[in-house]
């Protein structure tokens, strides 16, 4: 199909960064309230449109995608105040709905169901926190993928909402007193009305709500006016005695913590760690024993005890010793220590007593990723999920007392699990590291380097991937793709060294493990360059942006969505200079060097043959504004050679892709695939 695309004028604009000057032509795409952008956005969705609603199959795949997705999906259950919580969908709903039943045998109750609250369901429920007497949650709610969310607070016996209503909160939960009178959370100052989507935050302040006050009324709990950058997370201790303040500094896992004593009144905020050299997460405490997860000596993680009384580092005691696999969480359930391990990507559970010795491993269903044992520390039963690439998310009832795991909710999704397998395989990176992947396809695959390949990836911030259900991909199966999930540096898989080897300086050598993985896949005879798709979202963007633009010969198609694909601008919007932890900062002479390195949209080379590619965002995106698609894709289409097509497609009242109604998700899946299966090959 011959593609036209939109005029995207070239400016002038030249920034000068430690003495060279680089060339920013499409800095007029980064302010989206123009006339010019919108119609520059209507321009390229028109084009993108045209192109896509004529793709041969498209609609078959809307519709298998749509028979798939409609299947009953559930949460994880837990239990606050003698009542049991969890999320339901039943199939095709755009939010999932909250429930609430007294025993497991009762009739659950619709508790918040966010459908009603829009006809396109583009309002999600975004956080929420039930007071320890069951009687109050505390919710929030966003729209349009938005991360600026308001809170409100429903009685939970009558169905009804009190007149409490809390506005532009980001980055935050709640957080309630033991008295059920009120509750801490983080919000930042009203915004610029017209720029609320795009402008920096800086100066977050913890907050203390009381029902039934209005927010000019809430009390200030903790704001540092000369640390613009530092965020604060309040949780209450389990006993209800401790406020715990977290100190977070943009993405980077080391934190501080602080405390206020909750018995005394005005007790003033004590700093307990006060150094960021280390990720510190309360687990539980014991009167003044504080129980901590840390990296702090043990990239890979380990428990140690701090007695506040006595908080010199010398008298901290370790529990449990950082081991061989990466320790994620822990929890205490049964006055016991319920830790969470990863071993090359997969989980592993092991309970510990309080005294850090070893009890025994939960036993799991398989090789996966499980999730929840939530609870308090004198509960004796609790419950988790497991999934797989071809294992739905399935609840189990754990029965600390026993060990026994007993099913509880297990999905019906309409397809054959047992025709596909998942193998993990190691391949070795450009310096000689060794990297696991996860490769996932139908039984018996003819190794004839013909297979239609996605490759996904993510590799930053300590985010680990791990083995994951997902329809979307069920759907590639049956295309008759391979599904392949490289464990790239930059994640959490193996701990902290671990993530910090594909950070800053070092970014490298996440494009390079991933380039590492395509290549494996060609030389091993599972596809080849013309048939291997690359797909990645937000940091995964990145990663997409990166290696097409350095081995554009590679891919025959990429898919990269809400992407940080501007590396010298990243951190002049929203929550972008937080990322400086794991990116670095244009500021600095050598960060700088590197980051011009690899930026995508700064390594667009005119007249190269690119893969065809879709980029995808969403016009509300305020983590990673849209600005960076916008510019990427204007500079790629003028840089690209070739027949391949090079699209945007730009979805409104739609952020990030948290909250993303399920008719959207469903609607965009069904382009991505068609415009794969065109340009790969596949026959529909």
């Amino acid at each position: 199909m011959a593609l036209t695309y939109p005029n995207s004028p070239k400016g002038n604009q030249v920034d000068t960064y430690h003495g060279v000057d680089i060339p920013d032509p499409y800095r007029w795409l980064e302010d989206p309230n123009t006339e010019a952008v919108q119609g520059w956005i209507a321009a390229q969705n028109k084009v993108t449109c045209d192109y896509l609603k004529n793709l041969p199959g498209r609609d078959r795949l809307q519709k298998r995608l749509t028979e798939l997705w409609n299947y009953e999906r559930y949460s994880v259950p837990f239990k606050r105040g003698g009542r049991y919580f969890f999320y339901k969908n039943d199939g095709l709903q755009n939010q999932s709905v909250l429930y609430t039943l007294a025993d497991l045998d009762a009739e659950p109750l619709v508790l918040l169901d966010p459908n009603i609250l829009s006809a396109d369901g583009t309002v999600a429920l975004s956080g929420m926190a039930i007071s320890e007497n069951g009687a109050y949650i505390a919710y929030g709610l966003s729209a349009s993928g938005s991360d600026w969310v308001e809170w409100r607070v429903r009685d939970i016996e009558t169905g009804q909402d009190l007149d409490d209503h809390l506005k532009w909160v980001k980055f935050s939960g709640a957080a309630w007193t033991h008295d059920h009178q009120g509750f801490y959370y983080s919000r930042y100052d009203e915004p610029d009305q017209t720029t609320q989507l795009e402008a920096v935050n800086y100066y977050q302040k913890l907050y203390y709500h009381r029902l039934g006050t209005s927010q000019s009324a809430d009390r200030l709990i903790y704001e540092r006016p000369d640390q613009k950058e530092w965020g604060f997370s309040g949780s209450v201790t389990d006993d209800g005695r401790y406020l715990i303040i977290s100190v977070w500094l943009g993405t980077d896992p080391r934190n501080l913590v602080f405390y206020q004593d909750l018995q005394t009144p005005d007790s003033p905020v004590v700093e307990l760690i006060s150094d960021f050299e280390a990720e510190f997460s309360l687990i539980d405490n014991e009167g003044s024993i504080f129980w901590f997860r840390t990296d702090l000596d043990a990239p890979k993680g380990r428990v140690i005890a701090i007695d506040i009384t006595q908080p010199d580092r010398r008298q901290w005691q370790s529990l449990i010793p950082e081991s061989a696999d990466t320790l994620q969480s822990v929890g205490v359930l049964n006055h016991q220590l319920v830790a969470d391990y990863l071993k090359d990507a997969r989980s592993l559970v092991k309970i510990f007593d309080l005294q850090g010795q070893f009890i025994r491993d939960v036993a799991l269903p398989g090789i996966g990723s499980i999730g929840g044992f939530d609870g308090k520390r004198a509960d004796t039963e609790t419950f988790y999920s497991f999934t797989s690439y071809t294992t739905p998310n399935t609840i189990y009832r754990y029965d600390l007392l026993t060990g026994e795991s007993t099913l509880y909710r297990q999905p019906q999704v309409q397809f054959d699990p047992d025709a596909y397998e998942t193998n993990q395989v190691f391949y070795t990176s450009a310096d000689g590291t060794r990297v696991p992947m996860f490769l996932t396809h139908k039984r018996g695959l003819e190794l004839d380097g013909q297979n239609p390949t996605l490759l996904y990836g993510y590799g930053g911030f300590s985010i680990s991937l791990t083995p994951g259900f997902s329809v979307s991909n069920v759907v590639w199966l049956e295309m008759g793709g391979i599904y392949a999930v490289p464990n790239l540096r930059g994640g959490g898989e193996y701990g902290e060294a671990w993530h910090q080897a594909g950070t800053k300086l070092q970014k490298q050598n996440v494009f390079d493990d991933c380039m590492a993985a395509a290549q494996w896949l060609i030389d091993h005879g599972y596809t080849c360059a013309q048939k291997l798709a690359i797909m990645g979202g937000s940091n995964g963007g990145l990663l997409v942006g990166a290696c097409i633009t350095q081995r554009p010969d590679l891919f025959g198609a990429a898919l990269p969505a809400v992407g940080v694909l501007d590396m010298l601008r990243f951190n002049q919007f929203t929550i972008g200079w937080a990322w400086e932890s794991d990116y670095g900062s244009p500021k600095d002479i050598d960060e700088f060097k590197a980051l011009l390195a690899y930026s995508p949209l700064h390594n667009l080379k005119a007249g190269t043959p690119y893969p065809a590619t879709l980029i995808t965002t969403a016009d509300h995106d305020d983590r990673v504004v849209p600005a960076h698609s916008f510019k990427f894709a204007a500079a790629l289409q003028a840089a690209h050679q070739g027949d391949n097509p090079v699209l945007i497609r730009i979805e409104t009242k739609a952020g990030h892709g948290a909250g993303k109604p399920t008719t959207k998700v469903i609607e965009e899946v069904a382009d991505k695939w068609a415009f794969l299966a065109a340009n790969l090959g596949i026959s529909l």
